[in-house]
């Protein structure tokens, strides 16, 4: 039978998280595998897909906006098909299927977060017969990881080891988007570990909505220290893992952080709130004091790991006292980097049951106030590393100037620093170089490469 994808162009939008991201590099390995071209931007492409995100509103606005906004884009000239193609896939395809294609009606497939694989025979199908095709799945007996993958980066790679999330934070629809928790066995994940490694892979990225509680459903206990140990021993340069529920954070995986050489001196462990009653209130299973002694015991490990974290502001019933338990917390603990939010209402969760009354201008007044916070605490942060040479992995140049390298030393900041005399930032580009900090700006350092 004639391949429909054979000769076509596509792009990929993704929203979200880095589990979308990963998706994403599946979804061009299918269609890359079928013989279709990635492309840069919409005007080049025969098919979209919209990998999704539903965790916040704004998601969701941005998607339905963009997607309308396609039915004013031509079709490229010398397009083997008689129309763009648009599919919808991800949490929000999950989450509403067909109603996507009642509200789009020029949306073609929609699929879900448990049938990427599905996606290049939904296609198919739609160019085929010009027809809406939708198609999600409860759940899936199939690891995504089998299918094939196109990494963005030669030297970089996610590796999922679990999918779903038995979590069911008040406030989250992951669970009910993503299914529930799955891990991978141990020996499947090290083994594609290994393969990375002896393709030049510098750095892996071990992912799961709550890391942390790998292996509970495999083995009857977590058993994510093992799961650090088998990568270290690998042979991978650098390692990173995301994300980590406080709850689930064992002390053997905090002694890991000194003993193991690969694993990076950087952990992002949100925290939601400083408040034990808010805290209770999204079903966090944690106290504030709780989450600070995690705090204490990494910093007897590695005094200098540097620490980021997630924040909703203006949860239902937030008050004032409330905020500013968080707003201490943030100050004591001095975190690198926090990612701020608004609470957003997601339907079918228990907090958008809950009633709030607080006006929306206090909210963003708290909200103001707490970036202002964060902004001087990773100011302050950074300026420990003035004079340091550290170890940056350069994964390109910067988007304002192609002479200045960008990469990311261990602790994950991101530092710039001029092409050295002689060198091109192409024979640079996914090695790792020691550079001198000689600035220390709030979100990236400056430095210069250091020969030898």
């Amino acid at each position: 039978m004639t391949n429909p994808i054979q000769g076509t162009t596509f792009c990929i939008h993704t929203f979200g998280c880095q589990m979308n991201k990963h998706d994403s590099e599946r979804v061009s390995g299918m269609l890359e595998g079928l013989g279709s071209l990635l492309v840069d931007t919409i005007e080049e492409a025969d098919i979209v897909v919209f990998m999704t995100c539903c965790v916040r509103e704004a998601a969701d606005t941005r998607l339905y906006g963009q997607v309308a906004s396609l039915k004013n884009v031509p079709l490229r000239a010398g397009s083997p098909l008689p129309k763009r193609i648009v599919a919808v896939g991800g949490c929000i395809g999950q989450r509403d299927g067909e109603k996507l294609t009642e509200q789009l009606p020029h949306l073609d497939v929609v699929f879900g977060t448990h049938n990427l694989g599905s996606l290049p025979g939904l296609l198919a199908q739609a160019v085929a017969d010009g027809a809406h095709h939708v198609e999600v799945l409860e759940s899936s007996s199939d690891f995504p990881t089998e299918l094939p993958t196109a990494r963005e980066h030669s030297w970089a790679a996610w590796l999922p080891i679990t999918v779903g999330c038995d979590n069911f934070c008040s406030y989250c629809i992951v669970p009910y988007v993503r299914g529930r928790e799955k891990s991978r066995p141990l020996e499947d994940i090290t083994e594609e570990a290994r393969r990375y490694v002896e393709a030049g892979v510098k750095e892996i990225t071990l992912l799961g909505q709550n890391v942390n509680s790998y292996g509970r459903d495999l083995y009857g206990e977590p058993r994510f220290d093992a799961v650090l140990d088998a990568l270290d021993a690998t042979g991978i340069e650098r390692l990173r893992f995301a994300t980590s529920h406080p709850k689930d954070l064992t002390d053997g995986v905090i002694e890991r952080f000194g003993t193991l050489r690969s694993l990076m001196p950087a952990l992002h462990l949100p925290v939601q709130s400083g408040s034990d009653r808010i805290l209770a209130a999204m079903n966090r299973r944690y106290t504030r004091e709780h989450y600070l002694g995690l705090i204490e015991k990494l910093r007897k490990v590695v005094p200098d790991i540097a620490l980021s974290t997630d924040i909703i502001v203006g949860f239902p019933g937030e008050t004032e006292e409330d905020f500013m338990d968080t707003y201490r917390l943030v100050e004591a603990v001095g975190y690198s980097q926090v990612f701020t939010f608004i609470y957003s209402k997601r339907a079918g969760t228990p907090a958008a049951e809950l009633h709030d009354d607080t006006p929306r201008e206090v909210i963003q007044e708290r909200f103001d106030r707490l970036v202002d916070l964060v902004q001087r605490k990773a100011w302050e942060a950074n300026q420990g590393e003035l004079g340091a040479t550290v170890p940056v992995l350069i994964e390109g140049t910067s988007k304002r100037d192609g002479l200045v390298l960008a990469g990311k030393s261990p602790k994950n900041q991101t530092v710039h620093g001029p092409v050295p005399a002689g060198r091109t930032a192409e024979e640079l580009v996914g090695t790792i170089v020691p550079m001198r900090i000689d600035e220390a700006r709030t979100w990236y350092l400056s430095g210069t490469v250091v020969d030898g």
